[in-house]
């Protein structure tokens, strides 16, 4: 993480912010969030990430109406020049600092927006990619949002780096392909794209809607049979762009050239941003 954060419409030093410890984003990771990848200091896709962030506050009850996109965009910019971040991410938070049902305490409903920025995640030069034991619950009412309540991703990440893996695909309770942990699972066989549709329970990522606006690509609910037999693999997010997986439990798979894998360095040279 860089050195300033806005927060609550203040630049301030990352270690000056805080946010109650009897609201229900500290009790509960009550809270919703985006990354956006930031290319030659420019924000890339931004306002793609707008309307997920409405979704999930609604769906999970959260009140944005004094946010503006405008407004969230002109502090996101502003931060990324404070940072002189050229190449790299920002993240975009919104906390629940109000008290919950089951901990009632005296407070006034409120929501605060925290804004970070850093570098990309580290993407290793052989990127190896496992089948993680546990699953995605499709059924989860936190489905398809990007919560703050983060912890099971976390989890399910540490346990395949503890097996030597970078990253690991989860399956959902009927055994589809859903996503990785913090990514969305792509792959080629022969000359066909296929990615997980939204029904196997995987976010809708926004690096993803870009793919598959640019690019022929079906969406399908398929077994780790399917992934086991592609040709190539790759991981979409605003935090790592669109890597190539190089190993897949064990099995090294041959680098085979596929428009998804320049598409986003495509897009920078064309000026393309949104």
């Amino acid at each position: 993480m860089h050195e300033f954060i806005s927060f609550r419409g203040q630049i301030i030093s990352a270690g000056e912010a805080e946010v109650s410890a009897v609201s229900s984003a500290c009790l509960y990771g009550k809270g919703i969030f985006t990354t956006v990848a930031v290319y030659d200091t420019v924000p890339f896709l931004v306002n793609k990430h707008w309307p997920r962030l409405m979704d999930d506050s609604s769906k999970l009850k959260i009140n944005l109406a004094e946010f503006l996109d405008d407004g969230v965009n002109n502090e996101l910019v502003t931060l990324i020049r404070l940072n002189r971040v050229s190449t790299g991410r920002a993240r975009i938070t919104f906390f629940d600092e109000s008290a919950s049902q089951l901990w009632p305490v005296s407070s006034s409903p409120k929501t605060s927006m925290l804004i970070t920025t850093g570098d990309f995640r580290p993407v290793p030069e052989n990127f190896r990619l496992t089948v993680s034991p546990y699953i995605l619950n499709s059924r989860s009412p936190l489905t398809g949002v990007k919560s703050c309540s983060y912890l099971d991703k976390i989890l399910t990440l540490n346990e395949a780096k503890s097996r030597g893996f970078d990253e690991a695909v989860q399956l959902n309770e009927r055994g589809e392909i859903a996503s990785a942990t913090m990514a969305n699972v792509f792959w080629s066989t022969g000359s066909v794209l296929y990615t997980p549709s939204l029904k196997t329970g995987c976010l809708k990522g926004t690096t993803r809607e870009f793919v598959l606006e640019n690019l022929e690509c079906r969406e399908v609910e398929a077994g780790i049979e399917m992934l086991k037999a592609a040709d190539a693999i790759f991981l979409t997010s605003a935090g790592i762009g669109i890597v190539s997986v190089n190993e897949f439990d064990g099995r090294t798979i041959a680098d085979e050239k596929h428009p998804i894998s320049e598409l986003i360095f495509f897009a920078r040279k064309a000026g393309f941003t949104d």
